[in-house]
């Protein structure tokens, strides 16, 4: 039984693909799915629960080229900019929907999110509107209508932040390597989408390599590979990649 679908709104790096000023190989490629904004995704599930996975600053482009009318609730993986700074777009579907989106992640990120947005939590600043939300932490499995969602805690360089599991499927952004007492959350996937950023080694993401030896552990049915930056062409990389595993584009949309 199906339990929705996800759309892959983004799958590029903090800088997105193309970067500002770059003409190498891949930013100027013809091919729309070398054309990368900031990692994301989208969650419709079959009891029409939208879920919003990060708010990129890519957000509105994002909202707008795939349709997106509706967030029932959003899962922040972790405070940096890439995935947080388009947060103010939320007010749209304030007005959409006449209510609050109330908004999940782990303590830090609820604090980091209230520091960085003051603005929202000011009773006194109205300036031109802002986004109305709730911050949710989170440490453990939670539900959201009539799915549970399971955290996963993952290594971000030196940070733990959070992927997340809903069913058989697991979203693993920014991530350079899964703890042991996260595995157990992640057996038994049938889809997964993680982060490889490159070939080169990162400190604090998965290379290719990396994520197709976490890959190799899980044994998903299906795993694809995202926050991808400019240094890997889609064909080219995807023609190396093992059965089973593909480089995941902007507006590629799955069936979990």
């Amino acid at each position: 039984m199906s339990l929705g679908t996800v759309r892959i709104l983004g799958t590029g790096t903090s800088h997105g693909v193309p970067m500002i000023g770059c003409h190498c190989d891949v930013c100027r490629s013809p091919d729309s799915r070398d054309r990368r904004s900031r990692a994301s995704i989208y969650i419709a599930l079959s009891d029409g629960t939208r879920l919003l996975v990060d708010t990129t600053p890519d957000l509105r482009m994002q909202a707008l080229t795939y349709g997106i009318e509706r967030v029932d609730a959003i899962l922040f993986t972790h405070c940096h900019a890439d995935h947080v700074m388009g947060l103010d777009e939320v007010r749209r579907f304030n007005v959409l929907q006449g209510a609050a989106v109330p908004c999940y992640g782990d303590g830090p990120t609820m604090v980091e999110l209230r520091r960085t947005f003051a603005y929202v939590f000011d009773a006194a600043d109205e300036g031109g509107g802002i986004p109305k939300i709730s911050l949710n932490p989170v440490d453990g499995p939670f539900t959201i209508g009539a799915q549970t969602i399971v955290p996963v805690p993952v290594l971000h360089g030196r940070r733990l932040i959070l992927g997340y599991r809903l069913g058989a499927f697991a979203y693993l952004t920014d991530c350079s390597a899964i703890p042991d007492e996260s595995w157990p959350l992640l057996e038994g996937l049938d889809t997964l989408v993680i982060d490889a950023l490159r070939h080169r080694p990162h400190r604090s993401h998965f290379t290719v390599a990396g994520a197709l030896a976490a890959i190799a552990r899980l044994a998903p049915r299906r795993a694809l590979l995202t926050h991808i930056c400019h240094d890997l062409a889609h064909e080219a990389t995807g023609a190396a990649l093992p059965p089973g595993v593909e480089l995941a584009y902007d507006g590629l949309t799955l069936e979990i």
